[in-house]
């Protein structure tokens, strides 16, 4: 009877150990972006995708465990040579993503290495395109060139490149010394240059400044000029006017009896002042007999303003000579 009980309990402990083992093996919970690849008989059966699967056990059989996350791949550093023939050593970084699982199964042995060879080689083919200016001033250019070769080489593989990054470009040592000493060459031309329009500007500006100034000492003499010119044209008229408003007097009063005896007065004294002016200019004075004193020299005054009264340019509407 306890040989009997023994036998049953081992008897369901072993059915118990082998449904829990064939329960294991046919259930797979798959994590999130990566896919199993299922073998039946070491052919291709399905994919797993994410979450509970079930598979039969002893039969079915995971053949390949891919990731579906993007890849950093670095691709090794490699020798290049330029379309003017310059060395290079190239330095990159390349990032993809399995598309395809079956394909990057059974589409080439390892995708990474294949895809990383083939990286190396296109960018030494597209490098060699290039100038080696280009090569540094073109270098986004120079990427999508490589990420679009690549794809379309790996497309039969499942995996596509994301995108492709130049880390680094070193030429050889000769050429890094040409190209600095070209830098800095190009650097002083750029100083002489933005010097030489500094100057060029500076004497503009002075100069500019200096015709400015003589337009304004022009402008302001010319001013100066017409004030001056219009100040003596006023005082000229005034003076003109003052004289003519003062001979008008004058007429007007020699018109009368009274006027023409202080006329005559007036020329008396002029005559009479005349003839000590030449006297004291000259030590010897001729004079006739007649005209040595006083009264004969305020005749020959009297005789004049009669003559001029007598005259038609001095006549008016009354006759001076009656006045007299």
């Amino acid at each position: 009877m306890e040989e009997s009980l023994s036998f049953l309990f081992s008897f369901w402990t072993g059915l118990a150990v082998i449904l829990i083992v064939l329960l294991k093996t046919s259930l797979k919970f798959v994590p999130q972006n990566r896919a199993l690849v299922v073998e039946r008989f070491g052919k291709f059966q399905r994919t797993l995708t994410a979450g509970l699967n079930l598979i039969i056990p002893f039969i079915d059989k995971v053949a390949y465990n891919r990731t579906l996350k993007e890849q950093a791949i670095d691709v090794p550093s490699l020798g290049a040579i330029t379309k003017d023939n310059i060395g290079l050593t190239v330095d990159g970084v390349l990032y993809l993503k399995v598309l395809d699982p079956y394909k990057a199964s059974y589409g080439v042995e390892e995708y990474t290495f294949a895809v990383t060879q083939l990286a190396q080689t296109t960018m030494r083919s597209e490098i060699g395109k290039m100038d080696l200016d280009k090569t540094f001033e073109e270098r986004d250019q120079l990427n999508t060139a490589i990420v679009s070769a690549i794809n379309d080489a790996a497309e039969p593989w499942g995996v596509q490149v994301l995108r492709y990054e130049i880390s680094d470009i070193t030429p050889p040592r000769s050429v890094l010394e040409a190209m600095e000493r070209q830098m800095k060459a190009e650097r002083e031309k750029r100083a002489v240059i933005l010097e030489s329009e500094g100057e060029r500007q500076s004497a503009i500006n002075v100069a500019e400044g200096e015709k400015q100034a003589k337009v304004l000492a022009a402008e302001a003499d010319r001013a100066e000029q017409i004030l001056m010119a219009e100040g003596e044209a006023r005082a000229i008229t005034l003076v003109a006017e003052a004289k003519a408003a003062a001979l008008t007097t004058i007429g007007q009063s020699a018109a009368t009896h009274e006027g023409q005896k202080a006329v005559q007065l007036d020329l008396a004294t002029i005559a009479i002042e005349a003839k000590q002016a030449i006297a004291k200019e000259s030590t010897i004075v001729l004079m006739d007999g007649q005209s040595n004193n006083t009264g004969s020299v305020v005749a020959e005054a009297v005789a004049v303003v009669s003559a001029m009264n007598q005259s038609p340019a001095f006549s008016n509407k009354t006759n001076l000579n009656e006045t007299l």
